[in-house]
């Protein structure tokens, strides 16, 4: 039997230790929490953390695997590309992961590659920054190198809360380093955000949708995706070529890829976030409702090295989804929906049980479940989404 190697365990994570299994392979996880559910699921469990490469390779080259996978994990990305070329196993080019998981470095293979790419530099201390802020244009983007969920994010439009943005990022970086980047202004009224799938070095699937924000809580932070995509055939060829370039010039053989992009008023597509993994926030499961395809699957047979065969289609309309959350601190009482959404309501994932603590919605790791809709036709989409409050109500003591 055949072993592969999964790095994260977690809730969203346990889908692909479940669909190795089903594929007929012995699973093996690594997760430096105790207490991840995958544990129970998987057939061996090491309690060694997913970025702790070297521990990592330790637990490959003792299993003797045949593949790596981390799924939907951005700090556990270069662990598994790193693992795969030591041993020679299916994965994607070490270095080339690496930038795509480090923004300081992300800019740097923009520029240097003819992509678009906002003036930006990376810092490890304040003081570094404070000397630099003179070139920048407000507003400007303050953000982690090595975090992904929007943690750690700070849109700045005057200098007030230099200090407070930059402790903001700090504390969400695993190596203690920020970057400080020009803010680009969108033509068009969404980020586009979700998943594209890479196959012999050809995108193959293009889940490319509208990245929604929760104005009213945090308007950094993802509340959810929708398709199909709001923008012309023009623009949504320009993201097309800049993405599929950008896979030529990183050398990505297959795998899931993260996206999001703005296209400017000049039409100009400027790359934000690329990662080398599945998105969060459920997004494969609503891929797989678009374009009747299994992505955690497709990801599991690109750990192993088999074959995809995957037919291209403009995908079904109309399916969104609404990250739940909390604009405050409280305890968890439950989910309460107008008669209005519940006939919309295709799936819903809760995470917490009534009693257990919630917290303001800074990041995506604070939502509290999500829920998954389809709609009749754009309009009644807009609708809904654009005035979910109304409609959708977390409750909380």
């Amino acid at each position: 039997m055949k072993k592969i190697l999964l790095l994260g365990g977690s809730a969203q994570q346990v889908i692909a230790i479940e669909t190795a299994k089903r594929l007929g392979f012995y699973t093996i996880l690594c997760d430096y929490l105790t207490d991840n559910p995958g544990q129970y699921v998987a057939d061996q469990f090491y309690l060694v953390s997913t970025t702790d490469k070297e521990s990592v390779l330790s637990v490959a080259e003792k299993e003797k695997i045949d593949g790596v996978l981390a799924y939907a994990s951005d700090p556990a990305a270069p662990t598994a590309a790193y693992v795969a070329e030591k041993l020679g196993l299916p994965g994607n080019p070490y270095k080339s992961v690496q930038i795509l998981c480090n923004k300081d470095q992300f800019r740097a293979f923009l520029k240097e590659n003819g992509f678009h790419a906002p003036l930006a530099n990376g810092y490890t201390t304040q003081m570094e920054m404070e000397k630099d802020i003179q070139h920048y244009h407000l507003p400007v983007i303050i953000k982690p190198v090595d975090s992904s969920g929007s943690k750690g994010v700070t849109v700045l439009h005057n200098w007030d809360g230099l200090a407070q943005a930059a402790e903001f990022a700090f504390s969400f970086s695993r190596t203690h380093h920020l970057i400080v980047e020009d803010y680009i202004e969108k033509k068009h009224k969404y980020l586009i955000g979700g998943d594209i799938f890479v196959y012999k070095g050809k995108v193959i699937q293009w889940g490319l949708m509208n990245c929604h924000r929760d104005g009213q809580v945090n308007p950094l932070v993802p509340v959810g995706k929708s398709y199909p995509l709001l923008l012309s055939e023009q623009d949504i060829k320009s993201v097309k070529d800049t993405l599929q370039r950008m896979v030529d010039k990183l050398g990505i053989i297959s795998g899931p890829m993260n996206v999001e992009l703005v296209v400017d008023q000049s039409n100009r597509v400027w790359p934000i976030d690329i990662g080398p993994r599945s998105g969060g926030n459920m997004i494969p499961d609503l891929l797989g409702m678009i374009f009747d395809t299994d992505v955690v699957e497709m990801s599991v047979r690109s750990a192993m090295g088999m074959s995809i065969d995957v037919k291209e289609n403009e995908g079904i309309p109309y399916y969104a989804t609404h990250n739940l959350h909390t604009a405050e601190n409280g305890i968890f009482e439950g989910i309460e929906y107008s008669e209005e959404i519940k006939k919309h309501i295709v799936k819903e994932c809760v995470y917490k049980k009534p009693g257990d603590p919630v917290e303001y919605f800074d990041n995506a790791a604070k939502a509290v479940g999500i829920v998954f809709l389809r709609f009749k036709n754009q309009e009644e989409m807009d609708l809904i989404l654009e005035n979910i409050s109304h409609y959708v109500s977390v409750k909380v003591s």
